[in-house]
């Protein structure tokens, strides 16, 4: 519920109704009948068919009225058929291809009869309206809405709140850095807070929908015309846009639990701005779990737990979310539960090491000189997203933690990074060879950041 306080400063926006007038005024769509019985008319038409017809013919048969529409079978290729339609006093020939559903560009429909009062619409706004549809995004209401307003006060307050710890942390960071480990290049960087990792910035995850009934653009307040598929809306947040105008929305999403189906396979930045954390709840719950009764297990990450066990524990995350029971007494056996957080990172869409920063890692492993690999290592860190910089920096951690437990778990950095070097990056391309060809500097990437987390995050 709003406070008082922005319940009076609060206005509704007031959505423009032009376009939703101009809806209204579309011509009718009119279907022209056969009047004789066509042989061989295809079954996902009806009397509208005439077969094989000239333009000419079709023009005569559609010149009663705007709206008036057929389909004929085009003469010189039989086998493809055209919509004709009339339109401004003139007949339009649209070809016409079947699927299941017909259409004549991107929109697909159930019946010839609203594809033609979707076309009409469409027509017709876009004549009378051409000039003031290109400028409505220049005034948009977005800034001014409730829910974006709420939206950015929290963030703001998150972000004061997030960079005044790092602060903080970063002053009693700089005395520990043993300085003869890198070069002062390497700990300028290292020590110089990125604002771009306390702004968990997300992209609007827009689909194309559609509406039933009346629907308003939240981003220029216009009316959503069409009969279909009249906008998009974000998957992940419910903002409802145009598809032009959803060209300029800031990346500014804030994910609805809600619309949040699972928790494996989600969208890192996703998942951790839906549950407004730094890290995936997996990673956190796992590593805490696996830290409490299981930094001195034997093979630790390397031996596998039961497949089935694994896989109820997903299912236990994507069912409970953080009130999942992975506790000593549901699953005994530590290796699940190291299982069920490599699986984790294994199902993300977008792996930890993006695509668009894995080239830099992999060119970063091949430099020889070590003060070196280490910088071009950290500038290509600087490159990941906040949630992932932030995940990887956690779970380095805690693998140093593991390597530092290696008498008795007998997995030190080496091995550890031949576990999580394909887990955690993976090529952009489906490539069998590329993949073979790089295993070797995944391992040394990741055995790098296991070795130097406390240098390089």
């Amino acid at each position: 519920m709003l406070s008082c306080q922005y319940a009076e400063e609060y206005q509704p926006p007031v959505w423009k109704s032009y376009l939703y007038q101009l809806q209204q005024e579309a011509p009718r769509p009119r279907r022209i009948v056969c009047a004789r019985e066509v042989v061989n008319r295809p079954k996902h038409y009806g009397r509208e068919f005439h077969g094989i017809i000239s333009r000419e013919e079709a023009d005569a048969l559609l010149c009663c009225a705007e709206g008036a529409y057929l389909i004929r079978e085009s003469q010189r290729q039989p086998g493809c058929y055209t919509l004709a339609l009339r339109f401004g006093h003139q007949t339009l020939n649209y070809r016409l291809f079947y699927d299941g559903k017909h259409f004549v560009g991107e929109k697909r429909f159930e019946s010839i009869h609203d594809l033609v009062t979707d076309g009409l619409i469409t027509l017709y706004i876009e004549t009378k309206a051409a000039e003031y549809i290109a400028k409505m995004t220049t005034n948009p209401i977005y800034e001014q809405i409730g829910y974006t307003s709420l939206i950015k006060e929290k963030i703001s307050r998150r972000l004061s709140r997030t960079k005044s710890e790092s602060k903080r942390s970063h002053l009693s960071y700089e005395g520990s850095v043993p300085v003869e480990k890198i070069t002062s290049l390497v700990r300028r960087a290292a020590l110089t807070q990125n604002d771009n990792h306390c702004n968990y910035e997300k992209a609007h995850n827009f689909k194309v929908h559609t509406f039933r009934g009346p629907h308003w653009c939240e981003y220029c307040a216009n009316f959503m015309w069409g009969l279909i598929a009249q906008g998009v809306r974000c998957s992940d947040c419910g903002l409802n846009v145009h598809k032009q105008c959803s060209k300029y929305v800031p990346s500014d999403c804030q994910p609805d639990l809600k619309r949040i189906k699972k928790v494996y396979s989600c969208d890192l930045t996703t998942l951790v701005k839906a549950h407004n954390a730094p890290r995936p709840m997996v990673v956190d719950m796992c590593i805490q779990e696996i830290e409490q009764r299981g930094l001195k297990s034997e093979g630790l990450y390397r031996v596998s737990g039961f497949t089935e066990h694994i896989e109820d524990v997903k299912m236990a995350f994507d069912r409970d979310g953080d009130k999942a029971d992975i506790s000593n007494a549901t699953y005994p056996d530590i290796n699940i539960i190291a299982g069920a957080l490599k699986l984790y990172f294994r199902d993300l869409p977008i792996p930890v090491i993006t695509y668009d920063a894995y080239s830099k890692f992999i060119e970063a492993s091949k430099i020889s000189n070590t003060d070196e690999r280490l910088e071009a290592i950290h500038e290509a860190l600087m490159l990941l997203p906040p949630a992932h910089y932030e995940t990887l920096r956690y779970l380095m951690i805690h693998l140093k933690k593991v390597s530092e437990n290696e008498k008795d778990n007998l997995m030190g950095a080496e091995n550890l990074s031949i576990v999580f070097g394909p887990t955690l990056m993976r090529p952009p391309e489906e490539n069998a060879l590329t993949s073979l060809n790089d295993m070797r500097h995944q391992k040394q990437v990741v055995q790098i950041l296991i070795q130097n987390e406390d240098v390089l995050f």
